[in-house]
């Protein structure tokens, strides 16, 4: 590497690299054979009985947001401030989620996105890994902030 070439922010890499997750995440959700019972795909609700991996329940609502907050991070990682405000935004959203998934009754109309107890987990591990990322990853001299 010369010594002009400058690396991308620390921060601005994982805000990229998470986006990426959830880009992939939200076109897998509509992949038949990776999402078990494709066909019974509902836009929302607890009525959507598709599986992403045969265990994390999704609906075209929940892709559709996965798709969203991918995009969403990609803009952001287009700057450290703005890629560090969405890995700690995010993973606060993401841990409310948490929160949500464990109150909601699962076969009510408020489990509107839908969500069952192996999305509640992975919520968790994504809110608290963002917050940290967010925070830990400090920027050093050979990163480029913009």
């Amino acid at each position: 590497m010369s010594a002009t070439t400058r690396l991308p922010h620390p921060v601005r890499a994982a805000a990229m690299a998470v986006a990426v997750v959830f880009l992939l995440v939200g076109v897998l959700g509509f992949v038949p054979g990776l999402t078990a019972d494709l066909d019974r795909i509902a836009f929302a609700g607890p009525e959507s009985h598709a599986h992403l991996l045969g265990v994390f329940q999704v609906s075209v609502l929940h892709n559709l947001v996965h798709l969203l907050f991918g995009a969403v991070g990609l803009v952001a990682a287009r700057a450290a401030s703005s890629a560090r405000a969405y890995l700690v935004a995010g993973g606060a959203v993401y841990l409310l989620l948490w929160v949500y998934g464990l109150v909601v009754h699962k076969d009510s109309g408020a489990n509107f996105v839908p969500l069952n107890a192996a999305d509640d987990w992975l919520h968790l591990g994504l809110g608290l890994g963002m917050v940290a990322l967010g925070l830990a990853l400090k920027g050093n001299p050979n990163a480029r902030s913009a």
